[in-house]
């Protein structure tokens, strides 16, 4: 395991966070219903309690959500630290990966000047051009393929760091060329009963078509200096995982609400509103618990009954969620104390993706449905190349690096999802 990995034990320590954030989510739950009974509102002592309870919940739901994606994200590094460096990369020798990861290494911390020969000529067969998006067979700078061991430590922090590349299918290909995608609904057609010797009838399947594309993304520049690059034993990592972080949030993000045609097409846009709210945000936040009802019932039960359907939301929609009661008033939120299980909302998980809209009105902060089975993102392997800016920064004493990877993303089958669109109402 990894120096950075080791003697993290905290498993206890999630187990009594959830406890707490539980207890005092009832003290909540117990103040809203005093004044209920008594059919009133919270007094100003009850409510100022109520926010410092509301406060306290979040901050330990987050703090919660962190640690345990760390976690998780420790146990796959280390597994993927005690892989064969060419596990990654079938189609080269492992002999090849090694030594290339190696000459990786040394040209990150030194640079090309003072590596080896050998090293040099390695970088050197792996030197690729970084393509402009906007004129592709343009090269305009001069980077460097990422070996596999390096390129798996961003993957995985980009899942880390990004709800929907986490959540939806992933595919990649060998090449950026504009994939056709196909698409189809055949919840609309049945079988047919026959009589002896009668023939079967003809129904041809329905396909619409979406098209994977592969747009450029960047890291933007980190810096490091170098110091740390000479003296650190875990630069590799440290500079791998940097860059997952801030691919993973922009990617999310796009794929949450990219608005399509030369970007992703995000899910949130190109999702069908299954329902629209009621009411004013004033009075009920924007959304009611017959409004959950209907977004669920929205989804043909080939989807909405998957053991996969789940709701995501942005904070603020779990914020208004948790003050809302079923029919028997008893709270529909049920936050989790079991370590790695999600919080429940009418029996589904309930993940929470800020790279949606904040509540407001007319705004799409809240879908259910079967995310992976509706949602497709595409890679192109072997695109993930880096930038070593040494001249740029060297009077700081700082090496700056640049990482640019591509991807795409597409809603490949609309009934598998559908959005919760807030009142228009004020």
């Amino acid at each position: 395991m990894p120096a950075w990995a080791e003697g993290r034990n905290t498993v206890a320590n999630t187990i009594k966070l959830r406890e707490q954030r539980a207890t005092e989510a009832r003290q909540m739950r117990d103040l809203i219903d005093l004044a209920e009974r008594e059919d009133r509102d919270l007094t100003a002592e009850e409510r100022q309690t109520y926010d410092r309870l509301e406060t306290s919940v979040d901050s330990i739901g987050d703090r919660v959500e962190r640690i345990e994606k760390n976690e998780a994200l420790d146990a796959k590094l280390s597994k993927t630290f005690d892989m064969l460096p060419g596990d990654a990369a079938p189609h080269a020798e492992s002999g090849d990966n090694e030594a290339y990861s190696e000459a990786f290494n040394e040209f990150m911390r030194f640079g090309m000047a003072d590596m080896g020969t050998e090293g040099r000529q390695l970088m050197a067969a792996r030197r690729q051009e970084v393509k402009n998006a906007a004129a592709v067979g343009t090269g305009s700078a001069g980077g460097f393929t990422v070996p596999p061991a390096f390129r798996a430590v961003m993957v995985e922090t980009m899942k880390a760091f990004g709800t929907m590349l986490t959540e939806s299918e992933f595919i990649s290909t060998e090449s950026g060329a504009t994939m056709p995608w196909p698409g189809n609904d055949d919840t609309g057609n049945i079988g047919e009963q026959l009589g002896e010797n009668s023939p079967a009838t003809a129904q041809d399947l329905a396909f619409t078509q979406s098209q994977l594309d592969a747009y450029m993304f960047s890291s933007k520049i980190v810096l490091a200096s170098l110091q740390f690059l000479q003296d650190s034993t875990v630069s590799e990592q440290w500079l791998a995982r940097k860059l997952g972080e801030r691919i993973g949030r922009i990617l999310s993000s796009k794929f949450t609400v990219g608005a399509g045609t030369t970007t992703p097409d995000g899910i949130m846009v190109s999702a069908t509103i299954g329902v629209t709210g009621s009411g004013s945000i004033a009075t009920t936040k924007g959304i009611a618990y017959d409004d959950l009802i209907d977004l669920q019932e929205s989804l043909d039960p080939a989807y909405g009954n998957s053991p996969n359907a789940k709701f995501m939301m942005h904070q603020s929609v779990r914020k208004a969620i948790r003050k809302l009661k079923d029919t028997t008033g008893l709270p529909i939120w049920q936050p989790s104390v079991q370590v790695g299980a999600p919080d429940m909302l009418l029996g589904r998980p309930a993940i929470v993706n800020n790279d949606m809209a904040t509540l407001a009105q007319n705004s799409l902060s809240l879908g259910y449905g079967d995310i992976r089975t509706a949602y497709v993102t595409r890679n192109v392997t072997g695109s993930a190349i880096l930038l070593r800016l040494a001249e740029r920064y060297a009077e700081n004493a700082q090496v700056g690096f640049i990482a640019f990877d591509r991807w795409d993303g597409t809603l490949q089958d609309a009934n598998a999802f559908k959005a919760f669109k807030t009142t228009p109402t004020a």
